[in-house]
């Protein structure tokens, strides 16, 4: 696990990019005293405070023009808007205060979707409503999956969702907490029978997905971890996307939705697309090093890994790939060898291709585990933004051609 204080630094390549200037602009502030300069444990370089660099940054944008402004907070910049359901801190992800980790390590998906949702995960409300009668899907789901049967979970998830459920259920005039717990849960009971090809079912949804692929116990329990840890990420796009429908009025279904489909692109949970022809590219042989210097050579990107929040690591790849990496001795020096190359440990887009490889899922399936569990913090984040009643609006600085004044 890493050190919480090493996780909160930042190299000067990073802080450098936290605050948008070049290296000589990030010392200068160091000989002009804006910002400290710590020796790295390793002897190579200085690390930089990632608190004092955000409020140096905060301090730069105060007198910028609102296009800076803009630019600064929507690309990994300062907070945009409160929620009080995930913190990342020092290295560690933190649903409602509750440590991921820990809770990925005996937690149910269904006790996890009650802490995000804040319905009593020991009452009957949550009970009932992931154990009730199944819900039933909309009569144009036989024939839409039977239309996508053998797709990969990128291309059939949206469209099998969209047909198999109804927004009534999680309309905005569904008020009643019995009500709309039902309806959340029908919504992740639906996406996991749209992912498993199978019918929506009482079952804990890990066990739904071992019995669909015929796992045992301790690929019950990696999937369970997987699920747990992919719950929600503080204001990723997806996540904004789905806050942004839920503003409008619109039912949690359609926030769900929004959701998926920001989810499906490379830069977000797409990239386990990217990170599967990686390796089916590098393979794990004596030359995998090679090819993976070719491919830098090339101007190509090794990606999954590296992020942003996690300059000492991604916490939910590392609980994931220890479990995983001690029975693949190959897959980790393949991924040691990639984190000496381009100096980054790897994220949860690489361990879930990892998890999807190493039980033998259908080729889309880390994706599908993607979706699956962040769909309990896409209905989280709708639900709060609900709560705020405002609609989120952002204002766009026009730079096209003006408009020819008029005689």
């Amino acid at each position: 696990m890493a050190d919480p204080l090493t996780a909160d630094m930042l190299t000067a390549a990073q802080a450098a990019t936290r605050l948008g200037v070049s290296r000589p602009t990030l010392y200068a502030y160091v000989s002009r005293g804006l910002l400290r300069a710590q020796p790295a444990g390793d002897g190579r370089g200085s690390r930089y405070l990632a608190a004092e660099v955000d409020r140096l940054a905060l301090t730069r944008i105060r007198g910028r023009r609102p296009k800076e402004i803009a630019k600064a907070t929507l690309d990994w910049g300062l907070p945009v808007l409160e929620s009080a359901i995930t913190l990342i801190q020092n290295g560690r992800l933190y649903y409602r205060g509750h440590d991921a980790l820990d809770l990925a390590a005996r937690a149910s998906v269904e006790e996890v979707a009650g802490l995000l949702w804040q319905v009593p995960s020991s009452g009957a409300v949550l009970a009932d409503a992931f154990s009730g009668p199944a819900p039933a899907p909309a009569p144009a789901f036989a024939a839409a999956r039977a239309a996508f049967h053998g797709r990969r979970a990128e291309e059939a998830l949206l469209p099998l969702l969209a047909l198999a459920s109804d927004d009534a259920d999680t309309a905005i005039w569904q008020r009643a907490p019995g009500r709309l717990a039902q309806g959340a849960a029908a919504l992740v009971r639906l996406l996991t029978a749209c992912l498993l090809g199978t019918a929506p079912d009482a079952a804990p949804i890990h066990r739904q997905c071992a019995k669909a692929w015929g796992l045992d116990k301790e690929g019950a329990e990696l999937v369970r971890m997987a699920l747990v840890l992919c719950a929600d990420h503080e204001l990723n796009a997806s996540n904004f996307t789905a806050r942004c429908v839920a503003s409008t009025g619109a039912s949690l279904r359609a926030a769900v939705l929004g959701g998926l489909a920001a989810l499906g692109g490379p830069r977000h949970g797409g990239l386990t697309a990217r990170v599967e022809a990686l390796w089916d590219e590098v393979g794990a042989d004596g030359d995998t090093a090679g090819r993976l210097r070719q491919r830098l050579a090339r101007g190509e990107d090794i990606p999954g890994y590296g992020h942003p929040l996690y300059p000492a690591g991604d916490p939910r790849a590392a609980a994931l790939l220890a479990r995983i990496l001690p029975q693949r001795p190959a897959w980790a020096v393949v991924m040691e060898q990639t984190q000496r190359l381009v100096g980054q440990p790897p994220v949860i887009d690489t361990a879930l291709v990892a998890l999807r490889r190493h039980l033998r899922l259908q080729p889309g399936s880390a994706f599908g585990l993607f979706a699956l569990g962040r769909s309990l913090g896409w209905i989280a984040h709708a639900l709060e933004q609900r709560a705020d009643a405002q609609l989120i609006r952002p204002r766009a600085l026009y730079t096209g051609p003006r408009p020819a004044p008029k005689p």
